[in-house]
């Protein structure tokens, strides 16, 4: 949550609230946002316990899995208004990151990484927090009115926000879909002490579509409108920190950081179109990058080479373990086993165990070889070794 610096001794320039508004919209396209939306920041005591039900249920199953975050401060995710309860309205902003063509076309090759749309370019929280502290600054130093920014950081619904303000719908899969943009936009907020004409709300129109929940690799859907997070290849990808199990190791493909499938399922996506964005243009190095050569980082090249990038906010380890994964779900071992021996020697437990199932898929008889006489310090790589094949267990 972005502060602003003191307030400017001159007199503020009056307007009317229609006139903010429009001011507001003006300069937020101006700035770059491909949408700009305004929502009332007081709920109703009906949607206000709506969420709440719906918040409890998502935290009672344990849906968020290791995101602690999601259970630490759960009532001011539920309402804008007790992260400030100045808070009248949302300025709900949006930028498109639609990509080129089908990003699971990567999939289907099997000896390079696919890397999630999202994170192929710069950091989109750099990107939104940068352009929405211009809109911040403008507000205040022509209208002297109080704010808050938001960008992904605090604890605020962004995607009900969204809805509430006009921008789209929490589709089936729980991301925001929009019929401008279709699966692929960033949002951000700032919150105002004004009351502002609203926008009006965004309906459903999933209609008895189902493409997004059966295109999920590991049925991370229990229903329509619920993700169990503990099954989400993203989830399981960025922001799990251990080994991930072994149900779900096959199903991860050669996903290393993310996954698109449920969004890019969506038919919405016949209206989306590409960014227009250049911090959005996707790098090279993130573009299906060969496997053999991700295994060869260390932390520093591995900094260098995501700088600036979301990719680097999980660290080398976690990458790396993703990078083995997809290594043994290769099918090539003629090229990939040397990248997995290499990670075998690794001096982090976490990648030196994802590199044990990734060689029992690639030459299973020399992984039973090993494994009868293997010298492995860490108890979990130990474990690791003592079913090569891992044989998932019960849940």
């Amino acid at each position: 949550m972005a502060k602003l610096p003191p307030r400017p001794k001159r007199p503020p320039k009056p307007a009317t609230a229609r006139e903010l508004r429009d001011a507001i919209a003006a300069k937020a396209l101006e700035l770059g946002f491909d949408a700009v939306a305004f929502a009332p920041a007081q709920l109703s005591p009906e949607a206000r316990q709506q969420r709440r039900e719906r918040m409890a249920t998502f935290l009672e199953r344990g849906f968020q899995g290791d995101m602690g975050w999601l259970v630490d401060r759960a009532e001011q995710r539920i309402d804008p208004a007790t992260l400030w309860p100045e808070a009248r309205t949302v300025v709900s902003v949006a930028l498109n990151y639609g990509p080129a063509s089908d990003p699971r076309d990567v999939l289907q090759e099997r000896e390079r990484g696919a890397v999630s749309v999202y994170a192929q370019g710069r950091d989109y929280h750099d990107v939104m927090k940068s352009r929405l502290k211009q809109l911040g600054r403008f507000i205040w130093d022509t209208y002297h009115q109080s704010l808050k920014v938001f960008v992904d950081t605090a604890p605020l619904m962004e995607k009900l926000a969204a809805q509430q303000a006009g921008h789209g719908w929490q589709g089936k899969h729980t991301n925001l879909v929009s019929r401008r943009f279709g699966s692929w936009l960033f949002l951000g907020e700032l919150l105002l002490s004004v009351e502002l004409p609203p926008d009006a709300p965004e309906t459903d129109h999933c209609g008895q579509c189902r493409a997004c929940l059966e295109s999920c690799p590991t049925d991370a859907f229990p229903a329509p409108y619920q993700l169990d997070a503990r099954r989400c290849i993203s989830y399981l990808t960025i922001e799990h920190a251990g080994p991930i199990d072994r149900e779900f190791r096959a199903a991860l493909g050669n996903r290393i950081y993310g996954c698109d499938d449920c969004l890019a399922a969506c038919p919405w996506n016949k209206f989306a179109r590409q960014s227009r964005e250049a911090a959005f243009v996707p790098r090279a190095e993130l573009q299906a990058p060969l496997l053999s050569e991700l295994a060869t980082l260390d932390d520093a090249t591995f900094r260098a080479r995501f700088s600036g990038t979301a990719v680097k906010r999980i660290g080398r380890n976690r990458f790396l373990r993703n990078v083995a994964y997809a290594l043994g779900n290769s099918g090539t071992p003629a090229q990939s086993l040397p990248a997995v021996e290499r990670l075998l020697q690794d001096e982090q437990p976490l990648v030196r165990g994802a590199a044990v199932w990734a060689l029992s898929q690639l030459a299973p008889d020399e992984a039973a070889r090993r494994s009868q006489s293997v010298d492995e310090p860490d108890p979990d790589v130990r474990a690791e070794w003592a079913d090569p094949f891992q044989t998932p267990r019960p849940r």
